[in-house]
């Protein structure tokens, strides 16, 4: 019974994590006449894929996700190449400066992000990066990295010192034992990073419409708005399909790196 308990508690919260996706799917297929009435269905009477030739004649969801995609991916690396050497050195060394350091971390956890919108607008302008996807993957960089250092750091806590030490016996310099004994064992870590940076910088949308304001340089969340009608209207049935093709990239990016991000700390480790 208990064993029971658990797979219906675990079928219900699949369910309701899979609802949204679900609902956005059978919208997408409905025609305007199905969407307007007022009882609301579960599947399409009448299915079609003007939804989705209709998004992608009306707005270039091709560019716009390729945009995203190229920002997603940069912001992602760059976040994890950062804090990558800056949690090592947060997690192994002593001192007054690590303690202020991982104070400031925090510090910058509790304030809005919202607040920091007109300092970074100003300093991207002075730096001629407004309206550019270098300075969005530099905002996006901005906001993710002081939780990935914080994540980061905890995981390299979690490896114990004598595996250095060991390395350092047989001969292994600092550097060396990073690259060959720490560096395997952070993988999930890595990987866990990565694919929050991924996703935060894919769906991130305020900080795109403040930097962003030429069409040809809007990410897919900002072109996702356009689908409005003459009285600004949101049009359900394009708006459906297109929020649905731009769910597939992080499903694939999940869908490949699941496996890594699934294992444990040292039993990743082993199987890398």
């Amino acid at each position: 019974m208990r064993r029971i308990s658990q797979y219906v508690a675990l079928l219900a919260y699949m369910v309701f994590l899979a609802f949204p996706l679900v609902w956005l799917l059978s919208t997408s297929l409905k025609t305007p006449q199905e969407m307007a009435g007022l009882d609301p269905t579960w599947i399409p009477a009448e299915p079609t894929l003007a939804n989705f030739a209709d998004a992608f004649g009306e707005q270039d969801l091709v560019g716009a996700g390729a945009r995203s995609l190229v920002v997603a991916l940069a912001s992602a690396l760059l976040t994890v190449t950062v804090a990558l050497p800056a949690s090592y050195a947060l997690a192994r060394y002593r001192g007054t400066l690590k303690q202020v350091a991982l104070g400031w971390v925090l510090v910058s956890q509790v304030f809005p992000f919202i607040l920091i919108i007109i300092p970074l607008f100003m300093v991207l302008r002075q730096l001629n990066l407004t309206n550019t996807l270098v300075g969005l993957v530099v905002v996006h960089v901005t906001f993710t990295l002081p939780f990935a250092l914080w994540m980061l750091q905890g995981y390299v806590r979690s490896v114990p010192r004598e595996l250095e030490e060991a390395a350092a016996v047989d001969g292994a310099g600092r550097m060396r034992a990073i690259v060959s004994v720490v560096a395997p064992l952070l993988a999930p870590g890595v990987v866990a990073t990565l694919l929050f940076s991924f996703i935060s910088s894919w769906n991130e949308f305020l900080f795109a419409l403040v930097v962003l304001k030429d069409p040809d340089v809007m990410t897919l969340p900002l072109t996702l708005v356009r689908f409005t009608g003459p009285e600004g209207v949101s049009r359900l049935g394009p708006l459906a399909a297109a929020s649905l093709m731009a769910t597939i990239p992080s499903l694939i990016f999940f869908a490949i790196i699941q496996r890594r991000l699934r294992s444990g700390l040292m039993a990743g480790a082993v199987k890398g």
